[in-house]
């Protein structure tokens, strides 16, 4: 039987029209899927005035980690800057730290913000905390280097979409369990933040063709999670997990109201609240997941980016 479900933003609905819909993930089609070109980063430099540095970082296992760094020439760097530490969406097993740069580029442009994006490792070839583990040794790194970055250390920001707003998530919570780097604020858009796929907003967006399914999130953590049973499950993997959510850098969470994981994203806002927290929680009324990512032209698009931005901007006065 069908749930109902809330309608999508008429305007997303039709652009939503030409795009070849899929309710299931395959190891056949990822296959597939991680072998389609992507925007090169170089079509989205040409047009701004932006250093771009390429460097690697080892993670636990020695494994070098690329970042790419991407800083405004046209600021006065003799300023620390604020710095975006950027994770990149595609559910755990897909894409690369140019994936939906777009989003950290408009806040370089609009906040001078210096961008540094991180190439974890993915799943099924990684597992377990591997890709957290990854992301978080890069932000070792930046903290490390921030007199040479031109970065204030005081003013590092995390953030990431979907699979990236998840590992995010648990880079904070790793950074406060471990006495790491201070993290002034967490942007989750769209987070992927509970491998146990069992909220209302999961089984409505089940069994129908989709942009991110419950099947399709299933895939994702079967293939984060490999042999581990749920016992095992830490919360840096699954954020959701995390008893506790005090002491995390005030944070922005948004979603859409018609998208897999809604109702974990409005969860993990509403327990930071309650831990005494600072949160502002964004639900777009008829976003699909990542609606702002493919169709930027779209007017939900515009005003959900708009208002990450002023979010920004008031945070960094």
């Amino acid at each position: 039987m069908t749930m109902a479900r809330p309608n999508l933003d008429p305007e997303l609905r039709e652009l939503l029209a030409d795009m070849p819909l899929m309710s299931e993930l395959t190891p056949e089609v990822l296959a597939h899927l991680r072998q389609l070109p992507s925007t090169p980063i170089e079509s989205l430099l040409e047009h701004r005035q932006v250093h771009r540095r390429e460097i690697t970082v080892p993670a636990k296992d020695g494994t070098p980690i690329p970042l790419s760094v991407l800083s405004p020439a046209h600021t006065d760097r003799s300023t620390a800057a604020p710095c975006i530490y950027w994770m990149h969406g595609g559910g755990m097993v897909m894409g690369d730290r140019f994936s939906q740069i777009d989003i950290p580029l408009e806040w370089l442009d609009r906040v001078g913000a210096v961008v540094v994006s991180v190439d974890y490792r993915l799943a099924p070839e990684a597992t377990g905390t591997v890709l957290v583990d990854d992301c978080y040794r890069g932000l070792l790194w930046v903290a490390q280097h921030a007199a040479e970055l031109r970065i204030d250390p005081a003013r590092i920001i995390v953030a990431g979409a979907s699979a990236g707003g998840g590992l995010a998530a648990g880079v904070s919570l790793l950074a406060r369990d471990q006495g790491g780097p201070a993290i002034a604020a967490q942007m989750l858009i769209c987070p992927m933040l509970d491998h146990r796929n069992a909220t209302t907003s999961s089984r409505q967006y089940s069994r129908t063709p989709g942009v991110w399914t419950s099947e399709m999130n299933a895939f994702g953590w079967r293939s984060l999670l490999g042999d581990l049973g749920d016992a095992e499950v830490s919360p840096y993997m699954s954020p959701s997990l995390a008893q506790d959510l005090s002491n995390l850098p005030t944070t922005y969470i948004d979603t859409g109201s018609a998208e897999v994981f809604r109702d974990e994203d409005t969860d993990y806002a509403t327990r930071i609240w309650a831990a005494g927290g600072q949160a502002e929680l964004h639900v777009w009324a008829g976003g699909f997941h990542g609606f702002d990512a493919l169709y930027p032209q779209a007017h939900i698009s515009t005003t959900a980016r708009r208002t990450r931005i002023d979010w920004l901007t008031r945070l960094l006065g």
